[in-house]
């Protein structure tokens, strides 16, 4: 693609978020979101694939429905409370209609069977646009909606939302689909709590972020994108499964890695709301999503490929690729748990 056109698309990205993030009237945040998804439907349809080019059209109409359904919502406030502040959308009806449009932008289950799809016929440079920068939009709205949606139904669509992400990703060998459902499950964690505790949703958002980063970026520098494949990579770089298998333990949310603080400050903050049912499921939940990174894990460490030829080959050409991102989202992955008293102390 042309850099000056991509620098045009990236821009607007940043543009359409900032636009959201800074507007307190429905007019403007839907404005905003619909320059976030103009922007990213040319990446998306960039290698002229038919799978991208198919991706690129469930998104857009996926993407277009739930912008048409906060358009009616807010007007249908504005109707009948006279009020287009995205603070004072208060009337039931409003409220309902618009919390499921966002969770149809941010592929909440139970409307997440867009979410999979899409990010499997992407390449994995936008599909990492599209896992992180995408959420950032619709779930400030979401957090604003919080206080006026009612607690049973942010709840159910937590709880939806990890039982789907950990059951759906099991039976999958394609990466970008097994990334796809674990990010659903991620955000139903940050959904659960957002009543409650606002700023674990923010520090659930922003790990699950650097984690997914690192998880993508290793998947392009080793130009992987099923199980098969993974076997084949600790040939050509020991260091880097090492690692990469840590953060995929890391999403899993085991100790002692980053993963492990938002699950565990979260589960903590539920028992203290008196809801250890909801805590109970959670963390079950988050077992199934543990079996399939474990499986990711063994496939890379553990399993060696028939044809892997153990010397290092003369011919392999070494990469060209910016390897400081990895680097850096692979240590905030890996390293952040020691400093959990500092962010509950920020926190409160």
């Amino acid at each position: 693609m042309n850099p000056y056109v991509l620098t045009i698309l990236l821009s607007s990205l940043g543009l359409g978020t900032t636009l959201t993030f800074a507007s307190s009237h429905w007019l403007l945040a839907w404005m905003g979101l619909e320059v976030n998804t103009l922007a990213i439907l040319p990446l998306m349809a960039q290698h002229h694939h038919p799978r991208a080019v198919e991706a690129t059209t469930k998104y857009f109409l996926t993407q277009a429905t739930a912008a048409a359904m906060i358009l009616f919502a807010s007007t249908t406030n504005a109707w009948l409370i006279g009020e287009w502040d995205i603070d004072n959308l208060s009337h039931p009806l409003a409220t309902t209609v618009a919390i499921a449009a966002l969770a149809l932008k941010i592929g909440l289950a139970p409307v997440h069977f867009w979410m999979p799809e899409v990010l499997q016929g992407l390449d994995l440079l936008t599909g990492l646009i599209l896992s992180t920068w995408q959420k950032l939009a619709p779930f400030a709205l979401i957090m604003q909606l919080a206080p006026a949606i009612d607690p049973m139904l942010l709840t159910m669509l937590g709880l939806t939302s990890t039982l789907v992400g950990g059951w759906g990703g099991l039976n999958q060998t394609q990466l970008r689909k097994i990334l796809a459902y674990s990010s659903i499950a991620h955000m139903g964690w940050m959904i659960v709590i957002l009543q409650y505790a606002p700023q674990l949703t923010l520090l659930a958002l922003g790990t699950y972020i650097f984690m997914t980063s690192a998880a993508f970026l290793t998947l392009k520098l080793s130009s992987t994108t099923k199980i098969g494949t993974l076997t084949m990579a600790w040939s050509k770089s020991p260091i880097m499964v090492a690692t990469t298998a840590l953060v995929l333990l890391s999403l899993g949310g085991l100790p002692p890695l980053t993963g492990f603080m938002p699950k565990w400050l979260i589960l903590q903050e539920l028992a203290k709301q008196g809801l250890p049912l909801t805590a109970t499921v959670m963390a079950l939940a988050a077992l199934l999503s543990l079996y399939f990174y474990l499986r990711l894990c063994y496939a890379m460490t553990l399993t060696m490929y028939p044809n892997t030829i153990n010397s290092i080959t003369p011919w392999r050409t070494r990469s060209t690729q910016l390897t400081l991102p990895l680097a850096l989202t692979t240590t905030i992955a890996l390293g952040l748990l020691p400093i959990t008293p500092g962010i509950l102390l920020m926190a409160s």
